[in-house]
């Protein structure tokens, strides 16, 4: 099977620290200080953006080896089994994370957004610009996830 290495841009700095502490992301500042490799203008234009998309690696979390039974959704017996690919919580085969998150600022290499869900230290991987024609629309989950990320992104 193909595997390949990636190689980080860039890391996160914020005020959370504890992965355990899973909810009331929506208030986290972030600031994403990228490698000085890509140089002083690689954020140049972004600030153009209300959103960007951060991809990132849950590296704080230990590696989880068997994902083939599905398993209630953060360990909570109140909601269903669900197989590995329909969640988008850390324990998955390659810990990687995404979040699309309100630009605050851009300087330089240093772009602040909130609503980042990562603690700091976090190896950011990618950043793409949020746009409009890559937004879906009609988007449909069961209910048990409304309920379940009600507070998620509250401050």
């Amino acid at each position: 099977m193909l595997s390949f290495e990636i190689t980080p841009i860039g890391t996160v700095r914020n005020d959370r620290t504890d992965v355990q502490h899973t909810d009331n992301w929506g208030a986290v500042r972030s600031t994403i200080t990228i490698d000085e490799r890509f140089g002083d203008l690689c954020l140049q234009g972004l600030e153009g953006f209300s959103h960007v998309e951060v991809l990132f690696v849950f590296d704080q979390f230990p590696a989880h080896g068997d994902h083939r039974e599905p398993r209630p959704y953060r360990g909570r017996s109140d909601l269903p089994p669900v197989g590995v690919f329909a969640g988008r919580g850390p324990r998955r085969p390659n810990r990687i994370g995404v979040t699309c998150c309100a630009i605050e600022s851009v300087h330089g290499r240093e772009l602040t957004v909130v609503g980042l869900d990562a603690v700091s230290g976090t190896p950011v991987v990618d950043l793409k610009p949020t746009m409009v024609e890559f937004v879906p629309v009609n988007v449909e989950q069961p209910e048990w996830v409304s309920r379940l990320m009600s507070e998620y992104f509250q401050p």
